[in-house]
């Protein structure tokens, strides 16, 4: 049975804060719009933040794990067990995004929501587990609707937290062996592109692998038949416990008035499921970087999502979206402490 939560009120931003700050823009000592993307951030931020001096000092990434029956058609170049070795190692601080994240100050946080195998307590894991993997799509749907409700709402319990420690931006991050593949059939039925168009190399297969990669979701298409119409079946049949938990993140975020960064492919495929169930997420969302998996395209512009970054990245984690927040930073900074032309007595653009 569908939880109640999911269709809880989402708030809008604070036009009125967004609308001051754009005019703000239009004072300070530079041409209008000559620090492009960086004014649009500041102004976003104003509005998320209802504030008319917007910065981020408390960031929180999350990482969800899980594993993927899918895995066992042979899409990755890595071995299953690596979901579970990565968690061990998000726990000790090696990994990239636990550099990333200690580099702009951020909390991190680690859920597994569904590793095959179970990792035992490890410091900054939570161990939601709602299941050890998903099943193989091509059989059967990927998770029952129970399992899938309960991976949603590992979501909504990170938002939870995250909000108690008076969180003002939220970054979704994965990981787990298979989830490109997972990501590319829900992106094939919610954007109504081929499974050819929607496969890339993921944790780095060769021309034949993606070639695989494709007929494996076009052979679990066949078997489910998922209307782009129900993006939550379409999530529940084909996507993953990692991915589950994304969406209701998003979701439960909005529902708070927080905003999140959108990482990468993944976790785009989870945001574009949020926001066909959900349209009023869509102001909540921060697209980071532009994926090099070819299907992110699709999925972007299905979810009208304006990447800010493009650095060739496919790491997933929450790379991405870590990376962006200096930028983020920067731009608030720079609205916040930049002189206006009266404040400067510097001459304005003439008029005519």
């Amino acid at each position: 049975m569908r939880p109640d939560w999911l269709n809880q009120p989402i708030p809008p931003i604070s036009t009125p804060h967004a609308q001051r700050a754009r005019e703000r823009q239009n004072q300070l000592t530079k041409p209008p719009g000559s620090l492009g993307v960086l004014e649009e951030l500041a102004i976003r931020s104003a509005g998320w933040l209802a504030t008319d001096a917007p910065s981020f000092s408390r960031v929180r990434i999350v990482v969800f794990a899980g594993d993927h029956g899918i895995a066992a058609a042979g899409v990755s170049a890595f071995p299953q067990a690596v979901t579970v070795e990565m968690v061990r190692n998000f726990s000790h601080g090696g990994a990239a995004i636990c550099v990333l994240a200690r580099e702009i100050g951020a909390q991190l946080e680690v859920v597994d929501a569904g590793v095959i195998t179970d990792p035992g307590p490890l410091p900054g894991v939570v161990a939601g587990r709602v299941a050890p993997g998903t099943a193989d799509f091509r059989q059967a749907a990927a998770m029952t609707e129970a399992e899938f409700f309960a991976a949603m709402n590992l979501g909504r319990e990170a938002v939870a937290r995250g909000i108690a420690a008076g969180v003002q931006l939220f970054i979704g991050g994965e990981m787990g062996i298979g989830n490109t593949t997972a990501a590319a059939a829900v992106g094939s039925v919610l954007t109504g592109t081929s499974p050819e168009a929607m496969s890339g190399p993921g944790t780095g297969i060769d021309r034949d692998g993606i070639v695989r990669k494709s007929r494996v979701i076009a052979e679990a298409l066949a078997v489910h038949q998922i209307s782009k119409e129900n993006p939550l079946e379409a999530m529940r049949c084909l996507g993953g416990l990692e991915m589950a938990a994304l969406t209701g993140f998003y979701l439960a975020a909005a529902q708070a008035g927080v905003p999140c960064v959108v990482d990468g492919f993944i976790t785009a495929a989870a945001a574009l499921t949020a926001v066909r169930f959900r349209p009023e997420v869509h102001p909540w969302l921060l697209f980071s970087h532009m994926s090099k998996e070819p299907g992110h395209v699709a999925l972007l512009q299905a979810i009208k999502g304006v990447p800010v970054l493009s650095l060739g990245m496919r790491l997933g984690e929450a790379s991405g979206g870590a990376t962006l927040v200096p930028l983020l930073n920067m731009a608030c900074a720079l609205h916040n402490r930049m002189a206006t032309f009266q404040e400067a007595a510097v001459s304005e653009k003439k008029e005519g």
